[in-house]
């Protein structure tokens, strides 16, 4: 047996304009304009996160809560002091719009796991025993049962299909109303609990216990339960305390020198200085940015596992494609009849259908299908009940043909050195036309099916039927779209290197791994994450498995096996490999929008220090106010302008955090500029306007002003 070491060859890109690819903020991510309604909504679950054991998971807002506690007692200790109470007031709604931000993200997650469990079911299982079959209910199926399924059940538990083929109504998962196929010994054998069968009656064999079935991974995921904080995230959270304790030692130690300067400053002061210096505005909003990138995701049926991966997803520089079912539609479909010369291409295509009637296979079907679909052949669907007398010749891999023999007739479709064998052995002659054309599709990557007839007349080929991988609609616009955005698309094929040069050309793609091994796409894998790149890996088969775990994002076409998707850490519940571009668009926005925002927090910063520190030292120091750029009434003023502004901001970035920043394809040093431009200059901007805007208004009280 030969061995064939894989080629990569890189085809030649297309020329052609490359088409704009639409606002990745539009479909599904919109769920409506965020609003009154959904603050009212998650305020219980805001109220519930002011327990001490939930804030101290975000060291920010627990030193704010913290200082709010402080505050409150020195309050209640005089409660004469305007200030005081109103300073207390704002520090705990700091606290509160905080944890109202992740409430809100996670409410849209657990509206979405409500509809998931309306999925789940506790139905009745008919369970194949020795004896035959027995009834239990769902909950009670353990891995390797065997249940039966016919049309109108629900599925009881996740499988594969081990006998039988069905149509399965997975709407329910999906949110697609189209049906699927779901057959054995494929890579569409994989079936999920909750979903319908539709017709007929498949046998399905349990691989997961009760309670950790797909729709339960999902529900747990949407809540935010298992959701696990990224790697950049925790090296954020390190920074956001770090600062924190770094503001903490400067406050406290300013005191001493307030003191020595003859301007010993309250308690109060000190703590709203301190949620001012902090940064307290990504420190409120980091949980509902992560929260809010899962909660995308789900939005565009897919399914992440990893938090990291989704991260992962937003730096990707190589993505690796399986062909079949992923690039292609998965079946080679019959695209055109080539007549030889002294035949009809009505007279082929009849001779095509004909003995393709009794031809199960996907390739056979597509033949009766263009055969009765093109108006030039002038045919009617037929099928095999039709022709009673006749005699069916099936396909063998000995034979390589398959045919019908009636009424005196014999056709004959299959392999050229079969079939055109076939013709000499009859008697026939076969022309240099037929190995032309045979050729011609052969080096443009199809498979070519010679139609041979033999009647009174003698044994004559008739034409060919060119059959093709077919590509799927918009791919190439797709991968464009990846071009654009610096990723490059290889696609991984056991075809040989010919064929494989063609679907990539056709599909545009940058590059292509033929006759590959599932060891190949390992290697390839780990070649290019040993460059320092992070590489994504679609696929839907057994053999995908190893490659999508070693990938940093993997993503398994939910109508692939179960060992596909428990290998990836992303599943595709549309089974569409070209999401992967929603999917970098997410993990790109998710890590741009937390730059942005921390960019912001860090930015309006600056601001509270010319409204705090002269409103603190400007008595002791009266040079200070020249540092009171923005001319605000009174210290007490101008420190509580600067607390109210911090907390409001809050609430006004909640909208943009949970929709994400805008994601354009541009090169990383134009969207660093723009970032900085628009959040790092809003970020001085904003404050100044703010802080200003709402002393003017406190000056208007009486009493205060």
């Amino acid at each position: 047996m030969s061995t064939t070491t894989p080629v990569r060859i890189g085809p030649e890109r297309s020329g052609t304009p490359e088409p704009a690819r639409p606002d990745a903020s539009s479909g599904r991510t919109a769920r409506g304009p965020f609003g009154p309604r959904q603050l009212a909504a998650s305020l219980p679950e805001a109220l519930r996160k002011l327990d001490p054991r939930v804030l101290v998971k975000a060291p920010v807002m627990f030193v704010v809560a913290v200082g709010s506690v402080l505050t409150s007692v020195l309050a209640v200790t005089d409660p004469g002091d305007w200030f005081g109470w109103a300073i207390t007031a704002w520090l705990w709604l700091t606290v509160l719009f905080a944890n109202l931000a992740e409430a809100v993200a996670e409410g849209r997650g657990r509206a979405q796991a409500d509809t998931l469990r309306r999925a789940r079911t506790d139905a009745v299982a008919r369970r194949l025993t020795a004896d035959g079959e027995e009834e239990i209910p769902g909950t009670a199926l353990r891995i390797g049962d065997r249940v039966v399924c016919e049309a109108g059940d629900l599925i009881p538990g996740d499988g594969d299909v081990v006998e039988g083929v069905a149509s399965v109504d997975e709407s329910a998962i999906t949110g697609e109303s189209a049906p699927v196929i779901r057959e054995s010994g494929g890579d569409r054998c994989a079936v999920t609990g909750g979903t319908k069968v539709l017709s007929d009656r498949i046998v399905v064999s349990v691989t997961t216990k009760p309670g950790e079935t797909f729709i339960d991974r999902m529900i747990s995921l949407v809540e935010g339960a298992a959701r696990q904080k990224t790697p950049n995230e925790i090296a954020l959270n390190i920074l956001l305390a770090s600062l924190t304790v770094i503001f903490l030692l400067a406050v406290v130690t300013l005191q001493p020198f307030a003191v020595y300067a003859g301007a010993e400053q309250s308690l109060i002061v000190l703590s709203a200085l301190l949620v001012c210096l902090i940064p307290t505005t990504i420190g409120a909003l980091l949980s509902a940015i992560g929260i809010a990138g899962m909660d995308r995701l789900v939005q565009r049926n897919v399914l992440a596992t990893s938090g990291r991966a989704v991260e992962a997803a937003g730096d990707v520089s190589t993505l690796l494609l399986d062909k079949t079912g992923t690039i292609t539609l998965g079946n080679r479909q019959a695209a055109e009849f080539i007549p030889v010369r002294d035949a009809s291409i009505g007279e082929l295509a009849d001779a095509a259908q004909l003995s393709s009637l009794a031809d199960e296979t996907p390739e056979g079907r597509s033949i009766v299908v263009l055969a009765a679909a093109e108006e030039r052949y002038g045919l009617r669907e037929r099928h095999e009940g039709e022709l009673a007398h006749a005699e069916w010749v099936p396909f063998t891999a000995g034979t390589r043909m398959s045919g019908v023999d009636v009424d005196g007739v014999s056709v004959r479709k299959g392999a050229a050195a079969s079939v055109t064998g076939w013709v000499r052995e009859h008697g026939g002659h076969v022309g240099e036309e037929v190995h032309g054309i045979t050729g011609r599709i052969s080096e443009a990557g199809g498979t070519p099916l010679v139609v041979a007839r033999r009647d009174a007349d003698g044994a004559r080929v008739l034409g060919v039927v060119h059959l093709k991988d077919v590509v799927k609609d918009g791919i190439r616009e797709r991968f464009a779209a990846l071009r654009r955005m610096g990723i490059t698309t290889v696609m991984i094929t056991g075809d040989n290197p010919l064929t494989a040069k063609a679907i990539a050309a056709e599909a545009g793609v940058d590059d292509f791994l033929a006759e590959a091994t599932p060891e190949d796409k390992m290697a390839l894998i780990k070649r290019e994450q040993a460059g320092g790149k992070l590489v994504a890996m679609t696929g839907d088969g057994t053999n995908d498995a190893p490659a999508l775990a070693q990938a940093d994002v993997g993503v398994a076409m939910n109508t692939g096996t179960s060992a596909a998707k428990e290998a990836g850490n992303m599943v595709d519940l549309d089974s569409d490999p070209t999401k992967l571009i929603d999917i970098v668009e997410i993990g790109k926005q998710l890590l741009i929008t937390r730059g942005a925002l921390t960019t912001f927090s860090l930015a309006n910063d600056i601001a509270k220090y010319f409204a705090i520190i002269p409103a603190m030292f400007t008595a002791a120091y009266p040079g200070l106010d020249k540092l009171n750029v923005m001319a605000l009434s009174t210290p007490e003023s101008a420190i509580l302008s600067a607390v109210v502004f911090n907390a409001l901001i809050i609430i006004a970035l909640v909208p943009l955090a949970l929709r994400g920043v805008r994601y354009r394809p541009i090169e990383a040093d134009k969207l660093l500029r723009r970032n900085l431009g628009i959040y790092g200059l809003g970020g001085l901007i904003a404050p100044f306007l703010g802080i200003k805007i709402i002393d003017l208004l406190i000056s208007l009280i009486p009493g205060i002003g």
